[in-house]
């Protein structure tokens, strides 16, 4: 039992082979974690950067890809914020939401946690959950629409990253 306490829940559930909690979906855990991912993800690093998505930022370094839950209403939003680093769209930091959106370059998507888990399955891409109402969308339509198949990679990097989905964020 000494062993337990000097190394730690999470060494000590490798040691053992049990696997530790994930983190509550799209929490601050969470969202870190989406944003190496992203980073993991040649479409998403790639095809944002061919496109010119990454580079529309209004020079300030970075697009805004806020998330959130709306069967979580009193959860804080998460982002990912997004730069055009090296010839890809970087993930730079996955944090909480601090700043005010500029919707001319940013996104806001929110869905019911069912439905995020539905996506991220890939039981059905942005353009089927906008078109049902089960993605709300907030941002530069135009840019979106000319950018599915990877926003499609980002619906389906909600179900690689593990979250747990019994509670909210806090």
């Amino acid at each position: 039992m000494r062993a337990f306490a000097v190394i730690g829940v999470a060494a000590f559930a490798a040691a053992v082979g049990t696997a530790a909690a994930a983190p509550v979906l799209m929490n601050d855990e969470w969202v870190k974690a989406a944003c190496t991912a992203w980073n993991a993800d040649a479409t998403l690093t790639s095809g944002l950067f061919e496109s010119g998505w990454a580079a529309n930022d209004k020079k300030r370094g970075y697009k805004v890809l806020q998330v959130a839950r709306n069967d979580c209403k009193a959860s804080p939003r998460v982002e990912l914020r997004i730069a055009a680093k090296d010839g890809k769209a970087m993930c730079i930091s996955g944090q909480r939401s601090a700043d005010k959106l500029d919707l001319d370059v940013d996104y806001a998507m929110t869905a019911d946690t069912k439905r995020w888990v539905e996506m991220g399955k890939g039981e059905y891409g942005p353009m089927r959950a906008m078109m049902f109402g089960r993605l709300s969308f907030d941002g530069p339509m135009g840019e979106a629409m000319g950018n599915m198949g990877p926003f499609e990679n980002f619906l389906l990097l909600v179900g690689k990253v593990p979250g747990d989905t019994a509670g909210c964020p806090k």
